[in-house]
């Protein structure tokens, strides 16, 4: 933990027997149940990576009581790897993550910087390590968050200077573990490819957290809070338009689970704003707040997707 890193100061027992720690109570001072709850709240499903993040803040919570009794096994290594498909919430996980070991006192600022290969690695020679060591600097005191990391390495192409941000990471990884937590993210079976292509990113991570994708019933319900959001809404003919839209879609390729979804919802939005104007144009009567409100069956219905059509060009497709 860096030297002016934020500490808690775990409630001491000594009254009868041992020193003694109160787990429940330097969890609620902590405020780290807070941070859990809002990701119960805000993440639908994922009930495998919850867990797993409930059990890290778990074991980071008791290497604080036990280095306050002197009992410490040392710096936990905390460095991560967030595989899964596109749209299944890695990037809010982290965001979370960084909050948890912030209110912990592992990382000095509540801070993440999210990057790709583009960020770190430059396009001549002298160009990628001042890009990379730029990153560093930046999310120094919080978390790395990068992206597609498969990416940073490209053996078929031997004029790549991917290999020149690998080395520089892994060597920050490892010297600075103490005021810097790296999660690496990205599709599970080019993640693993990467890890056997550079044994050092494998040797260096303490976590490996794997995003299931969302089923249809989480997918709706997925799309149900991002209209609220929005302020629009589905009756039962468009409800079942999209379940049946769901159906047709996650068997396409390209499938970004909750991105998917949130640009499939920006397309019927398009729809509905045409059909309006078009229904105005016809000397239709004037749109009133719930047909402002309302996304129909025919807004969801018109996708290519029925047609059996590509929802739209990948890699990420919005329609």
């Amino acid at each position: 933990m860096s030297a002016d890193a934020t500490t808690l100061d775990p409630p001491l027992h000594t009254t009868t027997g041992p020193p003694s720690v109160d787990l429940v109570a330097l969890f609620r001072d902590s405020g780290i149940g807070d941070v859990l709850a809002e990701l119960d709240h805000d993440l639908v499903g994922l009930v495998p990576v919850k867990t797993r993040i409930r059990e890290i803040a778990a074991h980071l919570l008791v290497e604080r009581a036990r280095e306050t009794l002197g009992i410490a096994s040392g710096a936990p290594t905390l460095h991560m790897c967030f595989s899964g498909n596109p749209g299944t919430g890695k990037t809010t996980v982290a965001l979370r993550m960084a909050e948890v070991l912030h209110r912990l006192g592992y990382i000095r600022r509540n801070h993440l910087v999210s990057v790709t290969r583009d960020d770190l690695v430059g396009q001549y020679i002298g160009h990628t390590a001042p890009k990379t060591r730029d990153v560093l600097k930046r999310a120094m005191g919080g978390v790395l968050f990068i992206d597609e990391a498969y990416y940073l390495y490209r053996p078929e192409n031997e004029r790549d200077y991917g290999q020149e941000a690998i080395e520089i990471l892994l060597q920050t990884m490892e010297n600075q573990r103490d005021d810097l937590v790296v999660i690496l993210a990205g599709y599970e079976s080019r993640m693993e490819t990467f890890f056997r292509s550079n044994p050092g990113f494998r040797s260096r991570i303490a976590h490996h957290i794997t995003f299931p994708d969302y089923d249809e019933a989480e997918l709706l319900l997925i799309a149900q809070r991002m209209l609220d959001t929005m302020q629009y809404r589905l009756d039962a003919a468009s409800r079942g338009a999209f379940e049946d839209y769901l159906a047709h879609r996650i068997r396409q390729p390209n499938f970004a689970n909750a991105r998917s979804v949130r640009n499939a919802l920006d397309r019927a939005r398009l729809r509905q704003a045409n059909r309006l104007f078009a229904d105005a144009l016809a000397g239709g009567k004037a749109a009133d707040g719930a047909a402002l409100t309302l996304i129909a069956a025919e807004d969801i219905r018109a996708s290519r997707v029925f047609s059996g059509a590509s929802d739209a060009p990948p890699p990420d497709p919005i329609r």
